[in-house]
């Protein structure tokens, strides 16, 4: 049997066979992690916070049809304004009168009638006398007619229901049948995104488990019975203990509303906003200001300003979502699962070949793909897991590139053994991540080189024994270096208490000039700070100030690796380092600190302030050279 070559086209498509099968290996792994996480529940919270976002920027979904506000707001408190709450009875009938002469199917009270006239008469001391007894006979009757749910409240250690005189005027004593809870039950985050037909506990005392209020009026609505367990809305089976997420129909202010005060106009049926009221479900609740029965939604929670919603307003939409049969359900898991493969296993193929940053660009992509769909399910009233999707892709791509690195490895610790000797630790792992290896053999390429140099030195190394010179050039470099690194310099090499740096090579970078200027400006400064440590650390010494001089030119040169089998060092050469080397002897003559040539001022660009400017031929070069003093930053560059 012949072995195969590794050039073979047979054993490039073995190879290649390999590749993907890792590859989607790798997205089958993703998906598997991310569908566990999910089913733990774990990326609930992100799929919440894009499902928000998504009914933010939908804003009104679609109009609602079956239910209108009243509102006992303001303008109704006007009307009456010396009338305690508590003896509104007669304008409750005769709004609910109106309501239904307009031809409303239901009329539903979203506050709690706790107390009667009879009883506030009762606790002032008044006798009670037949007018008393006799005033809220409206509001009684109106109940008794079996067209008027209202409110009450239940809670696991309490139940709250109307008071007796009220609930005695219900036909049958049917509290289950007249009276739905006004519980709102929030998520853990304090956002109501979902209702149930009945609230969760049955109160021990009197055996009741009240259907909430906005379930309760639509199946008035329906005509359906609150007796039973299950019911029919627009084809769908609905529990009476199911969870159903609400599908807004749009943001506050989406459900149709007419003021209270317009009901009880003598002209009240001939008004265009009472007779749209025909064949609707209407919700009498509190609008006015003080009340304090606002809650977050969807729409209150995110960026900007967050606007809360009306209790009646979320219970009005829970209707018109239950008679609409707008339904918000979680999309089955063949889809979530399908669309996460659909996405990832392409696009895992894609990162096995390309290079990290067009990996990441890729990954965000599909990121956005994500909640784009997420988005457009949610205008069919379904819920994509925009987490799901999304953690299956980064999954993806991290897993892909954490294969490949480590794969790589070995190539890159041979590169790092070699460079470690002569560049920075920073600047060898950038030179291991960019895209471009150098050519260790050497290169011919555009830099910036500086030079700089202690003034004085030979003086103070007089005045200062051995371990106190290397003490200070140690405290020097070590300042000096960290200046020089962080502007993305290699340092090449320390000749005495001088330094030489290069930008722009081996790490390239296409603003190396201006790098190696704003360095020098460092550099300056930390001359400055360290005069300061040499006068604390050598009192009395005498020494002459701390100076540095530095030079500076931009040109072509050659980097590499230079020397001999036994001993080499990566260094650069040409008439671009001697250059800069001489610029930084003639900040002496010139009496500056820092010197470049205007090369280097051209190639950094405008940003920089100079100072006195001279045209200056230096030994061994025939051709004249600009030179300008570097003094700073314009104002509007620091």
């Amino acid at each position: 049997m012949a072995f195969l070559s590794t050039t073979s086209p047979r054993w490039q498509q073995l190879l290649s066979l390999r590749r993907w099968g890792t590859a989607a290996l790798i997205a089958l792994c993703s998906l598997a992690l991310t569908e566990t996480l999910w089913r733990q529940g774990a990326l609930e919270s992100v799929d919440q916070w894009y499902s928000d976002a998504w009914f933010r920027v939908a804003g009104q979904r679609h109009a609602v049809e079956r239910v209108v506000l009243v509102k006992l707001d303001e303008a109704t408190l006007s009307q009456f304004p010396d009338e305690p709450l508590v003896f509104w009875g007669p304008h409750y009938a005769k709004a609910i009168q109106t309501l239904h002469a307009a031809g409303a199917t239901v009329v539903g009270m979203d506050f709690l009638l706790s107390s009667s006239p009879e009883q506030w008469l009762a606790k002032l001391g008044a006798m009670p006398t037949l007018a008393a007894r006799q005033f809220d006979q409206p509001l009684r009757q109106a109940l008794a007619t079996g067209q008027v749910v209202v409110a009450g409240m239940q809670a696991p250690d309490e139940l709250l229901l109307p008071t007796p005189d009220y609930l005695a005027a219900l036909p049958d004593w049917d509290v289950a049948r007249f009276v739905g809870a006004a519980n709102l039950q929030a998520d853990a985050d304090g956002v109501l995104r979902a209702y149930s037909p009945a609230v969760a506990y049955t109160d021990a005392a009197s055996g009741l488990r009240l259907r909430s209020l906005p379930f309760l009026l639509a199946l008035h609505a329906s005509g359906q019975s609150a007796a039973d367990n299950s019911w029919q809305f627009a084809g769908r089976k609905v529990a009476v203990d199911d969870r159903l997420r609400l599908a807004y129909a749009g943001p506050p202010g989406t459900v149709p509303a007419v003021s209270m005060h317009e009901l009880l106009r003598p002209d009240a049926l001939s008004l265009p906003q009472v007779q749209a009221l025909r064949g609707k479900v209407a919700l009498i609740g509190a609008s006015y200001g003080g009340m304090n029965d606002v809650h977050i939604t969807p729409y209150g929670r995110g960026w900007g300003q967050a606007p809360l919603m009306l209790g009646m307003e979320i219970q009005a939409q829970t209707i018109e979502a239950l008679l609409q049969g707008h339904w918000l359900d979680a999309t089955p898991a063949s889809t979530r699962i399908g669309l996460a493969l659909l996405l990832t296993l392409p696009a895992s193929l894609f990162w096995w070949q390309q290079r990290l940053w067009r990996g990441l660009l890729l990954c965000a992509l599909l990121w956005l793909l994500a909640a784009g769909l997420s988005y457009a399910a949610l205008g069919r009233n379904s819920l994509l897991s925009t987490g799901h999707l999304q953690l299956t892709a980064l999954c993806g791509f991290m897993g892909i590139y954490a294969w490949r690195f480590t794969h790589g490895e070995r190539e890159r610790q041979r590169i790092r053994l070699m460079f470690s000797r002569y560049l920075e630790p920073g600047v060898v792992e950038a030179l291991i991540h960019s895209d471009q290896m150098p050519q260790l053999g050497g290169e011919r390429c555009e830099m910036t080189v500086l030079f700089t140099d202690i003034r004085n030195f030979t003086t103070i190394s007089e005045q200062l024994t051995p371990e106190e010179v290397v003490e200070m050039l140690n405290h020097y470099f070590s300042a000096a270096c960290a200046v020089l690194t962080e502007q993305g310099g290699c340092i090449d090499k320390f000749i005495g208490d001088a330094i030489m740096a290069e930008f722009g090579a081996p790490l390239k970078n296409a603003d190396h000039a201006h790098r190696a200027l704003t360095a020098a400006l460092h550099l300056r400064t930390v001359a400055e700070e360290f005069d300061q440590w040499m006068l604390q650390r050598f009192a009395g010494r005498n020494l002459p100030p701390f100076r540095i001089g530095i030079g500076i030119h931009t040109g072509m040169a050659i980097s590499g690796n230079i020397g001999t089998a036994q001993r080499m060092e990566y260094t650069a050469i040409g008439d671009t380092v001697n250059l800069a080397s001489r610029l930084e002897g003639m900040t002496k003559t010139l009496g500056c600190v820092i010197l470049a040539s205007q090369d280097t001022l051209h190639a950094a660009g405008p940003g920089f302030v100079r100072g006195r400017s001279d045209t200056i031929t230096v030994r061994g070069r025939t051709r004249p050279t600009e030179v300008f003093e570097v003094i700073g930053l314009e104002e509007k560059a620091s």
